[in-house]
């Protein structure tokens, strides 16, 4: 890993130099929350969709990292039942984008560029994500943490993703993920970016205080969240931002500690249906 980006890394699993601020969503009829930085004009905005039954607030840290780096962030808080409507919440994401869009936020301090919105997620939320960046070319980047399977299919929806992705697979317990990274890699139509959190796991993103009291949330956990931060705020200041210090996050063979790159060839050969497929994940 070159030094400046191995510097740019450890700078951004920390956090970021800007004040944050956090509202309500509610104001506009969209259950959620808003987190931006206390000023900014032009900034980058996202919207942010959550895992299947993980209510935004798990995200409370998460959301003020990318903040702190000069992202604003909507992140609806719907769609949180047994039986979660996918395209519905695909739908809030795009509601999201258009209030970031379209309101002074922060106290009428920070505005969002017209053409500098992505999207993002974990879990069913990165499937979502891709589901919303499918439907609307104003996309300029989407980042899919630990993406779960959807209905309609996301892999079939990153056919007509144009917009660049970034692709973080855990790296432990493959047998259990509830979807399948490397597909979706594959079937990005744009640039895709795809890493391994070298062994992170599915629930090792959020922060659920339920998990912390059944399973232990070790350093460890907090340590995969870290990294996984990291990656994920260098690749959206990269393509939303269009940052280009942060350009090698963007580089799917640019190596980052604490992840493991794999190449198209790589991803294609984890499909099962390639002859070639390995019976041992990873291998």
């Amino acid at each position: 890993m070159a030094d400046n980006l191995k510097t740019l890394t450890s700078n951004l699993s920390k956090r970021g130099p800007h004040r944050v601020m956090v509202g309500d969503l509610a104001f506009t009829g969209l259950p959620g929350k808003v987190y931006t930085p206390a000023e900014g004009n032009g900034i980058p905005g996202i919207a942010f969709a959550h895992d299947w039954r993980t209510p935004i607030e798990e995200y409370h840290a998460t959301l003020r990292h990318l903040a702190s780096w000069g992202i604003a962030v909507a992140a609806p808080d719907t769609e949180n039942g047994i039986v979660a409507d996918h395209r519905g919440l695909a739908n809030d994401l795009e509601t999201a984008l258009q209030i970031l869009a379209g309101v002074r936020l922060g106290e009428g301090k920070v505005v969002v560029h017209p053409k500098k919105l992505g999207v993002a997620g974990h879990g069913m939320g990165a499937g979502v994500a891709v589901l919303a960046a499918a439907a609307h070319d104003i996309i300029s980047g989407v980042g899919c943490v630990y993406p779960a399977t959807t209905a309609p299919s996301s892999s079939a929806a990153a056919t007509n993703v144009s917009a660049p992705g970034l692709v973080l697979a855990p790296g432990e317990d493959k047998w259990l993920d509830r979807g399948n990274p490397a597909r979706l890699a594959v079937q990005w139509k744009g640039d895709v970016v795809y890493r391994e959190v070298d062994n992170a796991d599915q629930s090792s993103f959020s922060e659920t205080t339920l998990l912390r009291r059944l399973a232990g949330f070790s350093s460890s956990k907090v340590k995969y969240q870290e990294v996984a931060r990291a990656a994920l705020t260098g690749f959206l200041l990269a393509t939303v931002g269009d940052d280009k210090k942060y350009s090698d996050f963007a580089d799917p063979t640019a190596t980052i500690k604490g992840t493991t790159n794999r190449d198209m060839e790589w991803l294609i050969k984890e499909l099962p249906e390639n002859p070639e497929h390995s019976l041992v994940p990873g291998k």
